[in-house]
């Protein structure tokens, strides 16, 4: 009986610590990577610029084999939609455009709906280092509510969300430079 009252009471105290922490922990977080493709600016922002080409390099996307992808409006430009719904590794969310600086800025809306609901702003940038090669950044910026920035002590955005940034900046390369 004494060991049981000793774990509770580390547990709860565990669990304090850590929400203590969380009070110190930052909220807010920036991600952001980028690549150079081999391929003039227009090529690489056209083919980025539609979501049905995402499965393609997203890796988010090649998670689930089964995952169901749902397109509104007009792919590519200012409204569209691409949402989707899979497994635990993916959840269900969606993404809409909501600016275009043509040849130069996507603005995408991050809608994650499961299994945790937050609004994340991301983006695209397209920069020519020669008239044969751009440089790619994809990025996302957002907040993390109280007690869930403590996740942050473990692992930090950046780790998370970069390494899989990466990979899809990768195969997007391989994509377009075939």
């Amino acid at each position: 009986m004494k060991v049981l009252k000793f774990l509770g009471i580390a547990l709860a105290a565990l669990v304090g610590l850590v929400l203590l922490a969380g009070l110190f922990v930052k909220k807010d977080y920036a991600v952001e990577r980028s690549i150079v493709i081999n391929k003039p600016k227009a090529d690489v922002f056209s083919y980025v610029r539609v979501f049905k080409n995402h499965k393609n390099f997203s890796s988010y996307e090649q998670m689930d084999p089964n995952i169901k992808m749902d397109y509104r409006g007009t792919d590519g430009e200012v409204g569209s939609v691409s949402a989707w719904a899979g497994n635990s590794n993916v959840g269900k969310g969606e993404q809409e455009i909501k600016k275009i600086t043509e040849g130069e800025r996507i603005d995408i809306e991050l809608r994650f709906i499961e299994p945790m609901a937050s609004i994340a702003p991301c983006y695209w940038t397209f920069e020519s280092v020669d008239s044969t090669q751009t440089k790619v950044k994809w990025g996302m910026s957002g907040t993390m509510s109280y007690p869930m920035n403590t996740m942050q002590l473990v692992m930090s955005m950046d780790d998370m969300i970069g390494t899989e940034y990466q990979k899809g900046l990768n195969q997007l390369k391989a994509i377009l430079e075939k």
